[in-house]
């Protein structure tokens, strides 16, 4: 083929078309253009409606919807008001620590140096548990000297027959026995014996030389206080759900067992048996101890509360024989609020107020049914309901604002020295608990110096 004669074609070609060059170019980069610009436009319309109209949309809206001028003074009520929410919340808490005391002049310290002020701390604790139980209308079985002597009385009043059967004598005292204790239960509102409550024996025959250091019988006493608030709550709770009924028959609580702040062979305080009871044997302070760990308690508290900054906290035990049908009634009640009076921490205040207080929980519950008939209730008259023992482990919160004005010293010293010793524990099981491998492999020749400052040999 003749390129010359193909290159003139193409010249020709071109020279006949020239002017129609610059229009197809023009018409290429369009086409090219033409695809972003059109995914632009989209892109850029999404845009103005998200942020343009959707806009314009809500301040219309808003224009429609606008806040008064006086919005702000509504607020404000509202914030005032949740101010003295919490402030009331505060004063609440403070106030249901402070409670009357057994003795004005013993905390925070002694205001007299006689040691006579310790035994007539012990005498007030007696005296006021004597008094609550004397509040319920409770009284305890009777005792074998009772039983004694009346049986002594009907023997006397049959001497005088010619002959008498033993069986008829034993049926006459066992008619003799039940009469008593039936007199007993219908002349109580519920069973109960001082000595059951924690505090109560330890206190009956205080001897200041075996009671240790100054110091320990102050906590002593402070502890025999919180104890006592304690007692008082249990038994408060007893006359209400008691309330209107004069005999055990009637009553849905028939006896309490005891109130104790030991248990499970733990005791609440290290304390060790100082004072003599009446038997010539040492009897152990059942007294409350402040929960400074989790497991430092009568129970492992579900809350998770322990004694801190704000609040302090102990445990205690509560045993009794109610009712089937009282069960829940009873645990709702004594994890309700009640009243106590306040006459300052002097005690010289005229008019007492009246405050209110709020602090059990209950950790553990167990209730197992009671056979009226065992041997251990041959004394007891509970009537016809189906009993259960219900045993509860508690704990009880006192608010540090409210009286740590008046804790003793010493109590604040033991604590803090108790504390230190958890901390160290937890230390030591800490170290304990690093594996093996974890640990530097001890080696045969000593480590090497650097020319810098010697670092210390660290073992484990």
């Amino acid at each position: 083929m003749d390129v010359s004669k193909f290159k003139d074609a193409l010249q020709g070609i071109f020279k006949d078309y020239t002017s129609l060059l610059l229009p197809v170019a023009i018409g290429v980069v369009g086409a090219l253009l033409f695809i972003p610009a059109q995914l632009m436009s989209s892109r850029l319309r999404t845009q103005i409606e998200a942020e343009s109209i959707s806009q314009a949309k809500t301040l219309v809206s808003l224009s429609t919807n606008a806040v008064a001028s006086s919005q702000w003074k509504q607020e404000r009520s509202y914030q005032e008001a949740h101010a003295r929410d919490v402030n009331e919340i505060e004063l609440l808490a403070k106030q249901s620590t402070q409670r009357e005391l057994l003795s004005y002049i013993m905390f925070p310290q002694p205001k007299d140096q006689s040691t006579q002020i310790f035994k007539d701390f012990g005498q007030q604790f007696r005296i006021s548990v004597d008094g609550l139980i004397a509040r319920i209308n409770a009284r305890d079985c009777p005792t074998e000297d009772e039983l004694n002597r009346s049986l002594q009385r009907a023997s006397s009043r049959g001497s005088g027959a010619r002959r008498q059967s033993y069986m008829i004598l034993d049926a006459v005292g066992a008619s003799i026995r039940d009469d008593l204790c039936r007199e007993k239960a219908q002349s109580a509102s519920v069973y109960a014996n001082p000595s059951d409550f924690g505090g109560y024996d330890f206190w009956a025959e205080f001897k200041y030389a075996e009671a240790g250091s100054r110091d320990e019988v102050i906590e002593d006493c402070w502890y025999g206080q919180l104890g006592y608030w304690v007692i008082e709550d249990v038994v408060e709770t007893v006359r209400v759900v008691n309330l209107g009924s004069s005999s055990v028959f009637t009553s849905p609580v028939k006896r309490i067992l005891s109130v104790s702040f030991t248990g499970d062979g733990r005791r609440s305080r290290p304390a060790a048996a100082k004072y003599s009871s009446r038997s010539g044997q040492k009897v152990a302070n059942d007294a409350p101890a402040y929960v400074i760990s989790v497991d430092s308690g009568l129970a492992v508290p579900c809350t998770g509360r322990v004694s801190n900054s704000d609040i302090d906290v102990v445990h205690f035990k509560v045993s009794l024989l109610v009712s089937s049908k009282v069960v829940l009634q009873f645990m709702k009640e004594l994890c309700c609020a009640k009243q106590h009076r306040f006459k300052g921490w002097d005690g010289r205040e005229d008019l007492p107020q009246i405050l209110k207080h709020n602090q059990i929980t209950i950790l553990e519950y167990s209730t197992a049914l009671i056979d009226p008939e065992d041997r251990a209730h041959q004394l007891y008259r509970y009537g016809d309901d189906a009993l259960v023992q219900l045993d509860l482990i508690c704990e009880y919160i006192f608010d540090k604002d409210g009286y740590d004005e008046i804790k003793p010293e010493a109590v604040k010293k033991s604590v803090e020295e108790s504390l230190k010793q958890v901390q160290e524990q937890r230390a030591r099981a800490v170290r304990r608990a690093v594996p093996t491998a974890a640990r530097p492999a001890p080696s045969s020749t000593p480590p090497k110096r650097g020319r810098g400052r010697d670092l210390p040999d660290v073992g484990m």
